[in-house]
């Protein structure tokens, strides 16, 4: 605490609480211009510089007398045009930045998907420039990249740091219009001299030569300085293709983070903070029939949800199970219509280790009917095939065994809860496909 700040602090043992958060809060300390006997405070506005200087000057400067036991002559003015106009600028800077205050740490779901990048994007928001510098974070649509490297950029933009967050689509409009105006220094130093920048779906300056040399000019620039680089895009920098090599080294230098599908149980932990944030009650079998539902667009939770609330809100219908399979049923069947049985019953071998001969063999052993009846149930829930087909398939006696077979595992899933979870995931991974 600066001696100014101590001075306030005594005067505000003396005047009402009122009148200190009004006015004396207000006042800043120039540390640098004041000296031992000249003590200067910049007011925000003209009205409160002069009822603090009517009101208040002289009992600051005794104050400061009792404190140091000198004379200090107490000067109250208005911040100068150039400290304002730096002020505006910095604003400004502010606002280029685009950043999405709800794109936060605290909200983002963390499971085995998604563990390392965010830990990496912690890092770097902890001590930006020294750690993993690029962080170049790559996954599919809907995952997440955006959402953290935008709560890095919240996080370094309250440390007071220059911060620009943009798309390569945003950053090639803006080089075109800069190199139109002829203002292509105003370019430069925009995205040369900020302290941190972020760039979404940085793949998408595939093939475009002239946008790469000015990026690769302003990564050089930013880089010398140890200024924070994070990028994005779909895929590993290697797989980018029409990006020219000395980039996509440059990418690989500091550290390459990937974001994965989420798994069934980060699928369910998500469901319930949306939930939690748009005041949606769901029971948890509804919750776990969602993730089941959805692919690994993470974005697709919040459409389901106002959907599934909008339909509720319009019919006066309580949001259950069997509302909610009616409502994305469309959405279902949509993902469903390119399952095929050898798929399902792959998938169900492979995560079962079986083979898939034996699961459609006749074989009695309990591993083999425990994985029979999974891929039966699973072919039955997501494709269209008939009884009949099944019992075809899996080399069954008739369509009244699969129904026997089928009664079998409704009765499992009801009472036996490992199985249900079983599944569930196996619902998850299939549907992923």
């Amino acid at each position: 605490m600066n001696i100014g700040q101590e001075v306030l602090e005594l005067l505000k043992e003396e005047i009402t609480q009122q009148s200190y958060d009004r006015y004396i809060k207000q006042l800043t300390y120039d540390t640098k211009k004041s000296s031992s006997d000249l003590a200067i405070f910049y007011a925000p506005n003209a009205l409160i510089c002069n009822w603090i200087k009517s009101k208040y000057k002289e009992k600051l400067e005794h104050l400061f007398e009792v404190k140091i036991g000198s004379k200090v002559s107490v000067k109250i003015t208005l911040k100068t045009s150039t400290e304002r106009k730096i002020k505006k600028i910095t604003e400004q800077k502010i606002q280029h930045s685009l950043l999405n205050p709800s794109h936060i740490f605290d909200n983002f779901m963390v499971g085995g998907s998604n563990q390392f990048a965010y830990t990496a994007v912690k890092s770097v928001s902890e001590k930006s420039g020294k750690n993993y510098n690029p962080l170049f974070i790559y996954g599919g649509v809907g995952l997440g990249k955006t959402h953290l490297m935008q709560a890095a950029g919240n996080v370094l933009q309250n440390q007071g740091k220059n911060v620009i967050y943009t798309t390569s689509e945003q950053f090639l409009n803006d080089f075109l219009r800069h190199v139109r105006n002829q203002t292509m220094e105003n370019f430069k130093d925009k995205y040369r001299k900020c302290d941190v920048l972020l760039i979404d779906d940085i793949q998408f300056l595939s093939n475009k030569d002239v946008i790469q040399e000015e990026f690769f000019h302003t990564f050089e620039a930013l880089k010398n300085e140890n200024k924070q680089i994070i990028l994005t895009a779909d895929k590993h920098p290697k797989k980018i293709g029409g990006l020219e090599k000395r980039l996509q080294s440059r990418f690989e230098w500091g550290l390459v983070a990937d974001i994965q599908s989420p798994e069934l149980e980060t699928k369910i932990l998500i469901i319930k903070k949306k939930c939690e944030i748009n005041k949606v009650v769901l029971t948890n079998d509804i919750i776990n029939y969602i993730a089941t539902v959805i692919e690994s667009n993470v974005r697709e939770i919040e459409g389901i949800l106002s959907k599934l609330h909008a339909y509720s809100q319009l019919m006066h219908i309580d949001i259950d199970l069997e509302f909610t399979k009616n409502i994305l049923k469309d959405q279902l069947l949509e993902k469903q219509k390119d399952l095929t049985l050898d798929i399902i019953t792959k998938i169900v071998s492979k995560d079962l280790n079986i083979k898939p001969t034996e699961i459609r063999s006749k074989g009695r052993s309990k591993n083999l009917v425990y994985a029979r009846r999974i891929a039966i149930y699973l072919c039955r829930d997501l494709t269209q095939s008939t009884m009949p087909q099944l019992a075809l398939y899996f080399g069954m006696k008739d369509h009244t065994a699969i129904s026997h077979t089928l009664r079998k595992i409704n009765l499992l899933i009801k009472d036996d809860e490992d199985f249900k979870v079983k599944i569930d995931e196996l619902t998850n991974k299939v549907t992923n496909v």
